[in-house]
C-alpha cells in the first residue's frame, strides 16, 4: 500500500508544472523578448532613438545576466529538492537554446560577433542536442565535461559584455567580450569532441554487453 502511494506521488510530481524551477524557466523565456527587443531597437535609424541606444544595450545586457542567473538557480533548486518533471525536462534546454541562439543572431546582426563564430556556436548547440537525444534513446548518461562548463561560462560572459558594448570607466568591455566569445567558440569545438568520444565509448560498451547476452 505504501509502495503504491509512493509510486503515485512520484507520477504526480513527474507531471507537475507549477513549481519553483519551472517558474524560473518560464521567467527566463519571458526575458528573451526584452533582450532581443532592446538590441533590435539599435538596428533602427530613428532620431528619437539616438540618445537611448546605449541605455538599451545595458538593458539587454543586465536582462541577459538575470536570465543567466535563473538558468543556474532553476537547475540548482531542482537538484537540491529532487524536482524532476516532464515539463521542466522539456522546457529548460529549450529555454537555454532560445536565449543563446537568439542573442548570438541579434549580436551578429549588430556586427558585434563574426558570422563564423555564430555558426560554430549555433551548430554546436544543435549537434549536442542531437547527441543527447541519442543518449536518452539508448538510456545512456554522458555527463557534461569540464570543457563544456568552461565554454558555457565564456559564452555567457562574452555575450553579456558584447550586449553592453561600452568602455565605462576605462573597462574594455568590447575587447573582453570578443576574447571570451572567441574562447567560447574554441572550447565549444573541443567540448563537442569530448562529448562525442564519451558517447562513443558508452555506445561501444552497450553494444558489447548486448552481444554478450
Amino acid at each position: 500500500m505504501e509502495e503504491n502511494t509512493a509510486n503515485q506521488a512520484q507520477v504526480e510530481t513527474e507531471w507537475e508544472i507549477d513549481n519553483l524551477p519551472n517558474r524560473l524557466t518560464l521567467f527566463r523565456v519571458a526575458l528573451i523578448p526584452v533582450i532581443i527587443g532592446s538590441l533590435y531597437l539599435n538596428l533602427l535609424d530613428f532620431p528619437w532613438l539616438y540618445g537611448m541606444k546605449q541605455t538599451l544595450c545595458y538593458v539587454a545586457a543586465w536582462t541577459f545576466v538575470a536570465a543567466s542567473i535563473t538558468d543556474f538557480f532553476d537547475g540548482y533548486i531542482a537538484r537540491k529538492r529532487n524536482i524532476v518533471t516532464m515539463f521542466g525536462s522539456f522546457l529548460d534546454p529549450i529555454a537555454d537554446k532560445f536565449l543563446i541562439v537568439s542573442s548570438l543572431i541579434i549580436l551578429q546582426a549588430l556586427d558585434r560577433i563574426p558570422v563564423l563564430v555564430v555558426i560554430i556556436l549555433v551548430l554546436r548547440e544543435i549537434y549536442i542536442t542531437a547527441l543527447r537525444l541519442l543518449a536518452s534513446d539508448k538510456d545512456l548518461v554522458v555527463p557534461v565535461g569540464q570543457l563544456g562548463k568552461w565554454k558555457t561560462a565564456f559564452q555567457m560572459f562574452g555575450i553579456g559584455f558584447l550586449m553592453a558594448y561600452d568602455d565605462p570607466y576605462g573597462i574594455p568591455m568590447i575587447l573582453i567580450g570578443n576574447i571570451f566569445i572567441y574562447l567560447a567558440s574554441i572550447f565549444s569545438i573541443y567540448s563537442a569532441l569530448e562529448y562525442t568520444l564519451g558517447m562513443w565509448r558508452k555506445l561501444k560498451i552497450k553494444r558489447e554487453e548486448a552481444r554478450g547476452k
